[in-house]
């Protein structure tokens, strides 16, 4: 198996199309062509876990979060990018970022942070929109079910939770070939007119090249007359966070108590409680606190994230409780979650989980308060 096996059928569960405009997700090192011998999960590609990887002979390393995010002038080792680097290299170790492409889906990141805390009725938080357009074709009646069937297993047609989803239209279609063209129907030089359907489907932006190669070859005539139209509309399955519900309403120290437990967890930065029962989760992986007002709005009862700062814990406005659990300890499922994809898609490969603590960020609790109490 090679390397672009596992990395194709990652970007059919999280599309690099998906990642925001300052990530940068996909292959950072080595060659899509290599022969795979083992995968390694991890949060973070540091040199430890590409070390990890050599040692258990794993040369594709699938990290959520990119080891180079802008460019590298120089690679020299003087800091802990340049060593992740120069470690890959030197031992011929793939890297693969898998990052904001993986939190923008609702099966993701915060999927999986609600599926530790046992929601129900999930959603995304912030849907997107401007992530589809729509094919417009015409074709000849005959030809229609074949073109169409072509353009469904391009990834067209999809729905929500629907697939092979089109309109069909009847209606009569003219052209005349000029001298030179070879047309599949009628003669050159000659107006034709022929009984034709039109196919209207919906697809992701980022399918847009697969979905055309599909029409064009699946399509009889010469010239194949289409068109691409921009979609507004809101894409419930693709956005940033997840809100969901507990299946029995509990107190606010009962949910934090859960938090500290499923994400084992000493220290909690929240707001003020409330004093009232939780029901409604909203949630994002990783540094959220531009969800909060979403959250506000969707009437959430508990807002969790990592990375808020100070000032921001005040955009809480007295209605929901805020509570930052930290950013790798909020996304540190992500390894379980990669490890559960690619074991069920590839049950007989070598994929392996790191037990590399990436986390840079540590806590110290004193054993009394500096005044000696």
């Amino acid at each position: 198996m090679k390397i672009q096996d596992i990395t194709n059928f990652l970007e059919t569960i999280a599309p690099k199309g998906l990642q925001e405009n300052y990530d940068n997700v996909g292959l950072l090192t080595g060659s899509a062509g290599w022969k795979c011998t083992g995968i390694l999960t991890t949060l973070d590609a540091t040199e430890a876990v590409v070390l990890e990887a050599v040692k258990n002979k794993c040369n594709l390393i699938v990290a959520h979060h990119p080891i180079i995010f802008g460019g590298l002038k120089k690679i020299n080792g003087k800091n802990y990018v340049e060593k992740a680097v120069i470690a890959a290299i030197k031992n011929d170790i793939a890297i693969y970022a898998i990052h904001t492409n993986l939190d923008n889906v609702l099966e993701g990141v915060n999927g999986k942070i609600a599926d530790k805390l046992g929601l129900i009725n999930c959603e995304i938080l912030l849907p997107r929109q401007n992530t589809l357009k729509k094919l417009e074709t015409y074709v000849p009646i005959a030809h229609l079910q074949k073109v169409r069937e072509a353009i469904f297993e391009a990834g067209g047609g999809h729905v929500g939770n629907y697939s092979d989803c089109s309109f069909t239209s009847t209606g009569e279609g003219t052209f005349k070939g000029a001298e030179g063209t070879h047309p599949f129907i009628g003669t050159a030089g000659k107006l034709h007119t022929e009984a034709e359907s039109k196919i209207e489907v919906i697809f992701p932006v980022w399918m847009e090249e697969a979905i055309v190669k599909a029409l064009l070859e699946a399509h009889p005539y010469e010239e194949v007359a289409y068109q691409l139209i921009n979609i507004n509309n809101v894409n419930k399955q693709i956005g940033s966070g997840v809100i969901g519900e507990l299946a029995v309403a509990i107190s606010e120290t009962e949910f934090l108590n859960k938090l500290h437990k499923v994400f084992n967890i000493n220290v909690i930065r929240h707001t003020p409680l409330k004093n009232k029962l939780v029901k409604k989760i909203a949630l994002c992986g990783g540094a959220g606190s531009f969800l909060i007002d979403k959250a506000l709005q969707e009437g959430a009862d508990f807002y969790i994230t990592g990375d808020v700062k100070y000032h921001e814990f005040f955009d809480a406005n007295d209605q929901l409780v805020i509570a930052d659990i930290g950013h790798y300890e909020s996304e540190q499922y992500t390894i379980e979650l990669l490890f559960d994809i690619l074991s069920e898609k590839f049950p007989t490969f070598a994929v392996q989980k790191s037990v590399v603590i990436t986390n840079p960020v540590n806590y110290f609790v004193a054993a009394e308060s500096p005044n000696g109490a």
